[in-house]
């Protein structure tokens, strides 16, 4: 008899089911035993359970064929082969049916009757106990379970690499080593599960974090729109839900463009935009970050192409960037078309790092040609979070933005909380501090704008 199969009655391998009771049917069948409520140490023998479930007798060389058409009924749970051998005839197999769909012989549709009386299958099923254990269930499963009734269930997180990132809530901490294991034993590749137990507002926008189950190991690899990224997770900022903004950003960039990334971390904007040959300086305040970033450009062959700094975002802004415009100002003629992109991904405080680009090339040869497009990063609760950021880029800049500016809706951070990216580029006035510039032939590319609410986050940036 196949393991977790038990017969109903030993005199009778086999007996009709015209249907299954409705307590049985209940959405509570395939869920763990009550008593593992409260549980905080995981006890995976804890979760064995016995369930009637419906099944169908076949011939085993009919089975490939009949299993295309009976898909829609077969049962699908973790860890439960849906053919089983039959314990009474070696050249029949039991096909596991979902209770759930098939309540009665009546319960199969027309064409997977077509298909039983084309084969010569009879349409009447059988019912088995069926024991459950701790590897049938789903992980969402285990835990709404053995969590306090009515209280949210965490059964989704952040991968990094071999790293599960959870931000338990108040109410999971007494089942957080609980909650760690599950995820774990769940989700295939994963050896460590941690908690992150303050918010990111140090200097490295790195954050304290505990381990809850598995591996101490937090040097872990990840790969992010083909790019390959070794980091150690508990020193360095890695958000995986920044992927699709990393790759919307780095479509921008042609050949020969130009970046500054600012607060670069481990090169998630920098090496991708290095692999479409361009110029890039990437710079983080983070010393990990800075060793990382360095083993990064390495890993992906770009080396050789990214100037890499260790400096606070101010001082890569009114030194190196400073410097690096200078030169390009020196190297201007009509027939330029690389554009030069500065990226702030600093949310909480890219804002105020704005006011750097005040009087930035003062005293230098004015040239409109070269007015760099800044992408900045902001956090917003306003009910208009887009008119909020450009407002206070704004009040930094001490210029309205209104005619060369765009905001993109990046993600939702939290209930009330949204993550956006406004795209300017900055106005010569601010750049040039106040000195005359001669727009007849040279005008200040406007950006195309974008909707707010609801539609601006669909639209790209289109930069001139």
């Amino acid at each position: 008899i196949a393991p977790g199969i038990f017969l109903l009655d030993q005199r009778k391998r086999f007996s009709t089911m015209p249907e299954i009771e409705l307590s049985e049917r209940h959405y509570e069948l395939f869920s763990p035993p009550s008593d593992v409520r409260g549980m905080t140490k995981l006890d995976r023998t804890a979760f064995k359970k016995t369930v009637t479930i419906p099944v169908l007798k076949v011939r085993k060389e009919i089975v490939n064929k009949l299993m295309r058409s009976l898909k829609r009924v077969a049962l699908q749970r973790p860890g439960i082969k849906r053919v089983i051998e039959d314990p009474e005839d070696e050249e029949n197999r039991l096909i596991m049916l979902d209770p759930y769909k098939m309540f009665t012989d009546d319960s199969f549709e027309n064409a997977e009757l077509s298909i039983l009386k084309q084969l010569n299958v009879s349409p009447q099923v059988s019912k088995y106990n069926l024991e459950l254990t701790y590897e049938n269930f789903k992980s969402e499963e285990i835990l709404r379970a053995v969590l306090p009734e009515g209280q949210d269930v965490t059964s989704g997180f952040s991968r990094v690499g071999h790293i599960a990132h959870l931000n338990l809530r108040d109410h999971q901490l007494p089942f957080k080593h609980l909650i760690g294991q599950v995820m774990i034993d769940k989700n295939p590749g994963i050896t460590s599960a941690v908690n992150k137990i303050n918010s990111i507002d140090n200097t490295y926008r790195n954050f304290q974090m505990e381990v809850l189950s598995g591996e101490e190991n937090m040097v872990t690899k990840v790969r992010e729109n083909s790019y390959t990224y070794e980091f150690d997770f508990s020193k360095v900022y890695w958000n995986p839900r920044l992927s699709t903004e990393h790759s919307r950003i780095t479509e921008l960039f042609k050949p020969g463009d130009v970046l500054f990334d600012v607060f670069a971390g481990v090169g998630p904007f920098a090496i991708p935009v290095a692999k479409k040959n361009c110029t890039v300086f990437a710079n983080d305040l983070n010393p990990e970050s800075h060793k990382w970033l360095l083993h990064n450009c390495k890993l992906n062959k770009v080396d050789q192409k990214i100037k890499v700094f260790n400096l606070d975002g101010k001082d890569f802004l009114q030194g190196p960037v400073r410097e690096e415009l200078m030169q390009q100002l020196g190297r201007l003629s009509k027939e330029r078309t690389h554009s030069v992109h500065i990226v702030m991904n600093l949310p909480a405080k890219a804002i105020e790092f704005l006011s750097a680009f005040k009087s930035l090339l003062d005293g230098q040869s004015c040239g409109s040609e070269l007015l760099p497009i800044v992408h900045c990063y902001s956090f917003s609760k306003d009910a208009n979070p887009a008119k909020d950021v450009q407002q206070r880029a704004e009040a930094v800049l001490g210029t309205s933005l209104d005619a060369c500016s765009s905001v993109h809706l990046v993600r939702n951070v939290a209930p009330n909380k949204e993550m956006l990216c406004i795209t300017f580029r900055i106005p010569a006035a601010i750049l040039y501090k106040n000195q005359s510039l001669n727009l007849e032939k040279h005008e200040e590319p406007p950006l195309k704008r974008q909707k707010t609410d609801k539609s601006f986050s669909k639209e790209k940036t289109q930069i001139a």
